[in-house]
């Protein structure tokens, strides 16, 4: 954890509980491992990460289209992607706690009786050899199970683009360089998860593959890093609690010739948000020659043919919101009370205003209930009458609302509210009719976290 920061994840955890973020699955039957369902807060504040992806990728560029492949797809993908045979992680058992561990993550892992060791270090653990674990999800089409029915779950979005590669040469009439981005579920079979939803065996993917001709790879792939790096720090991740991490060579994949990831500095150390790697032409080889088909780029006024490189950014939305809250989270103390506060990005927070009433009666509720019909026509509001206004306040803050509106007596005699600032704790004086404007307008200023100081 940073210097100065008073998060953990402990309190990350108790907070997305408390205020409707994220919550065990299955809970009311004790739980499944490293499973959880999104609240409410936790759907838009997700929502809100994928729209600003979709927006950077599709709205701001012109040489980018968008995809939504199939979950279960043939099983021959797999063979062609090398995922059947490879994609294995090396699984350990200790005889005496009945637990399983991933024997290179061994280190990381506390043992079943003594928690305080790592598996193998006290003389009552016992472990076996280690041995191949596919981390496919396996499942069958149709009410048999037989011969040719066995299908897959995939573990990544990413060979769904590289199916449709023809399709979308044939009807978007690109050439490279472009890319195909896609948001989708995948599911790997972990050995071992944990530390919230960093690590999950269902987890959301925002992929892209970026085509390009073979002598532009490396200048592409220099691309993306730049702009991945600046996706983060604009939508308000401190620059300091970010790194780009060159993968050694005894890390890259085998088909990539530059592999590089983006890391955040979570209260569990520097760990991987997207990686940027330079995949070759290695899959829309392998799916040539087990398709049979041709996947390859015709440039129709040279005459030239060859199979594109590809460069793929490849982040997880889990991750993303979890290093959002994490950032975003502080505690300070207001007329001796603490506070605790989400400094989220407008952008990104779940809810862009809440609507107050001072009290609940002589009209204010009524008129609170006109603007908060109105703003909602323009932004994702949220109207709260119940209890105190300092706690109402309170819960909007951990939330991570930026503005609040407050209707109070002087509201009924003049149109005018409160709008209060959640980072600054600043509050105006406005006219109801220049409310919708104004908060539109902060949303497209410029924002920096006030975790960054001066």
């Amino acid at each position: 954890m940073a210097e100065g920061d008073v998060v953990t994840m402990d309190k990350i955890v108790s907070l997305c509980k408390r205020r409707g973020f994220v919550f065990p699955s299955s809970e009311i039957y004790g739980g499944l491992g490293s499973s959880y369902d999104y609240g409410h807060y936790g759907v838009l504040l997700k929502n809100n990460v994928r729209n600003q992806w979709w927006r950077s990728m599709l709205q701001e560029r012109d040489d980018v289209v968008a995809l939504d492949s199939a979950i279960i797809q043939h099983p021959r993908t797999w063979e062609a992607s090398g995922h059947l045979a490879g994609f294995t992680d090396p699984l350990v058992d200790c005889r005496t706690c009945k637990l399983r561990f991933r024997e290179d993550h061994l280190a990381q892992s506390a043992c079943g009786r003594k928690p305080s060791k790592h598996p193998g270090e006290t003389p009552e653990c016992d472990l076996t050899e280690a041995r191949d674990f596919n981390l496919m999800f396996q499942t069958t089409i149709g009410p048999v199970q037989e011969e040719g029915s066995t299908v897959y779950l995939r573990p990544e979005t990413a060979q769904g683009i590289f199916l449709n590669f023809k399709n979308y040469l044939q009807f978007s009439r690109k050439k490279p360089p472009f890319g195909i981005a896609q948001i989708g579920k995948s599911f790997r079979n972990e050995i071992t998860t944990g530390n919230f939803i960093f690590r999950m065996r269902e987890f959301e993917q925002m992929e892209m593959e970026f085509f390009v001709p073979p002598a532009e790879a490396q200048q592409w792939h220099q691309h993306w890093l730049s702009e991945r790096m600046n996706w983060w720090t604009t939508l308000g991740l401190r620059p300091d609690h970010l790194r780009l991490r060159p993968h050694d060579a005894d890390e890259l994949s085998h088909y990539s010739s530059a592999t590089s990831d983006v890391e955040y500095l979570f209260p569990i150390g520097w760990s991987e948000l997207e990686g940027i790697a330079n995949r070759g032409n290695f899959d829309l080889t392998q799916h040539a020659e087990f398709s049979g088909q041709k996947l390859e780029y015709v440039d129709t006024a040279t005459g030239d043919r060859y199979i594109p490189h590809v460069i793929e950014p490849a982040a997880g939305v889990d991750r993303a919101m979890l290093a959002f809250l994490v950032d975003a989270y502080d505690e300070d103390e207001i007329e001796g009370e603490q506070r605790t506060v989400l400094r989220l990005h407008p952008t990104i927070a779940p809810v862009k205003v809440a609507v107050l009433p001072l009290v609940r009666k002589d009209g204010q509720p009524e008129l609170a209930t006109e603007i908060f019909r109105d703003l909602r026509e323009r932004v994702q509001a949220e109207y709260d009458e119940g209890g105190a206004i300092g706690r109402r306040y309170r819960r909007q803050d951990e939330i991570g609302t930026p503005w609040a509106v407050t209707v109070d007596h002087q509201s009924l005699e003049d149109r005018t509210v409160t709008l209060r600032d959640r980072d600054s704790l600043t509050q105006v004086r406005i006219h109801i009719d220049e409310l919708g404007e104004e908060i539109e307008n902060r949303l497209r200023h410029p924002w920096r976290s006030p975790k960054l100081g001066a």
